[in-house]
């Protein structure tokens, strides 16, 4: 261990928790199923205890990493590898396009920092289209929602937005004993694989987005009540939707529905309603 790794200390305000335990590292790792040809990305990698593995079988990794004061430990560890790059930015506004192609996707892999997390997957998300698949660590809530159901409590925007871009699968949960410091949440690992054409396409993802956004802005209300900016109760019964109902017991392909019959009513006025939010 370097002098650098040994002194750096987490940092709360960057969402630090190092993991350190070798048999989950590596459990990760075969999740991934990293390979020669793939074009990796590692969001956060810390000291680089994923990093290493990773690099054991595919060369070509970018990470992309904040605190300045890891980048030393990994260009010490790292930086004499041919095809490692490090980017040193904020993931939140950093472009990923620039990294990956419909012809040479990329697979995305990171201990997200949990304060940022669900920001975080919808920028991700924005780039779906170059993506192969995404390997994440987050606090086993934020999983929970991702994967939920219609008429579950945890079902809301997230699980929705996920859902319809990507295949969900919450592969195992993490004891905080495993990190340094400990968080005081458990956590998990989750897969999210793009679709190459989504099971329910919507004609606008913009307008499938403001519909989704304004149901549960209210989530307890009624759709009669929190869609009303957008149709009436009489629209949403032509639709065989029962406007009595919450904003958790439609199913993504009913948001689809709604957001498609919007779209095609009025996209300028949509578009125009989007912007002012």
């Amino acid at each position: 261990m370097s002098y650098n790794e040994k002194n750096h200390r987490a940092r709360k305000r960057f969402g630090q928790n190092f993991l350190h335990d070798q048999r989950v590292i590596s459990h990760i790792v075969r999740s991934i199923r990293p390979s020669a040809t793939d074009n990796m990305v590692e969001i956060g990698p810390g000291k680089g205890a994923i990093t290493s593995l990773i690099l054991d079988v595919c060369p070509n990794l970018n990470v992309v990493e904040l605190d300045r004061d890891l980048i030393p430990i990994l260009r010490e560890k790292f930086g004499h590898l041919e095809h490692f790059h490090i980017n040193e930015a904020d993931a939140l506004k950093f472009d990923f396009a620039q990294l990956g192609s419909a012809e040479r996707p990329l697979r995305i892999v990171g201990n997200l920092p949990y304060n940022i997390s669900t920001p975080l997957i919808f920028h991700l998300l924005s780039y779906s289209d170059r993506v192969q698949d995404m390997h994440f660590m987050l606090q086993k809530e934020v999983v929970v929602r991702m994967a939920a159901k219609e008429n579950e409590n945890n079902y809301g925007r997230l699980s929705i937005m996920t859902q319809y871009l990507c295949e969900v699968e919450h592969l195992f949960d993490v004891g905080p004993e495993c990190f340094d410091p400990q968080p005081k949440v458990d956590s998990a690992i989750v897969r999210l694989t793009p679709y190459k054409t989504p099971p329910h396409p919507a004609d606008d993802h913009k307008t499938l987005d403001l519909v989704v956004r304004t149901a549960f802005s209210q989530r307890r209300k009624t759709l009669r009540n929190t869609l009303k900016t957008l149709l009436s109760s009489e629209e949403l019964e032509a639709l065989s939707i029962d406007p009595s109902k919450r904003p958790e017991n439609l199913a993504l392909s009913t948001y689809v529905t709604i957001a498609n019959y919007l779209f095609n009513q009025s996209p300028q006025s949509l578009a125009a309603g989007d912007n002012n939010e």
